[in-house]
């Protein structure tokens, strides 16, 4: 069987937008700034763009936080061709821990990660849907750790229960990661070392230091 080229596929779209001179609304959900700076770089030229930052997943709070101030400081600087809005989500840390409840222990990128995708991309589709947009897409697809077919499988699940367009993506092609640490480099942005959530922490400190003890860690969630 034959995969799929997202990268292909939304090519294809961007070049008929183009044809016909269309510029629709796009919801654009974004993890961190690094991650959507190429991507909003991209796609600003063919959409208007609200960036969604939901990610009840993060941990600590500090850290959702600090990464939501960064995304809003480089919507500001970022000269984009059609002017990119911010929309924030509620922290809902406890439906996070919800979803993912008895993967606990998964390893980073499996079953775990496909729940945590799944919240935040069904709630991105609810949103868009809400506000009438033509389409949403995610920033999750730029990342070399983390699989576009998982990803874009979840979307076009979500679009399906909602009932508006997702657009698939592999923004990793085409350099796309290179460029957005070079954007990262460019406008100074803080770059985080690991994933996320706690878990994702647990398991880069747990490689740093193998013989740590991260039980107070997770008395904390």
């Amino acid at each position: 069987m034959n995969r799929r080229n997202y990268q292909r596929e939304m090519d294809g779209l961007l070049d008929t937008l183009t044809q016909q001179r269309r510029v629709p609304n796009l919801l654009l959900h974004s993890c961190c700034a690094p991650c959507s700076s190429y991507v909003i770089e991209y796609l600003s030229s063919y959409f208007h763009i609200t960036v969604f930052y939901y990610n009840p997943n993060l941990y600590p709070e500090a850290e959702y936080e600090k990464r939501k101030k960064e995304q809003q400081r480089f919507l500001l600087e970022f000269p984009a061709k059609h002017p990119v809005r911010f929309l924030s989500g509620d922290f809902e840390k406890d439906r996070f821990y919800a979803a993912v409840k008895g993967l606990e222990g998964e390893k980073e990128g499996g079953r775990r990660c496909a729940r945590c995708y799944r919240l935040r991309l069904r709630k991105t589709a609810e949103t868009a849907a809400a506000l009438s947009m033509d389409y949403f897409a995610t920033t999750l697809t730029i990342s070399p750790l983390k699989q576009a077919k998982t990803i874009n499988e979840i979307g076009e699940e979500a679009a399906k229960a909602c009932g508006v367009a997702y657009l698939c993506s592999d923004f990793k092609k085409k350099n796309g990661f290179l460029r957005s640490v070079a954007l990262s480099d460019e406008y100074g942005m803080y770059r985080q070392d690991y994933c996320g959530c706690i878990f994702s922490r647990q398991e880069r400190e747990h490689a740093r230091h193998p013989f740590k003890d991260t039980h107070s860690q997770q008395n904390e969630q």
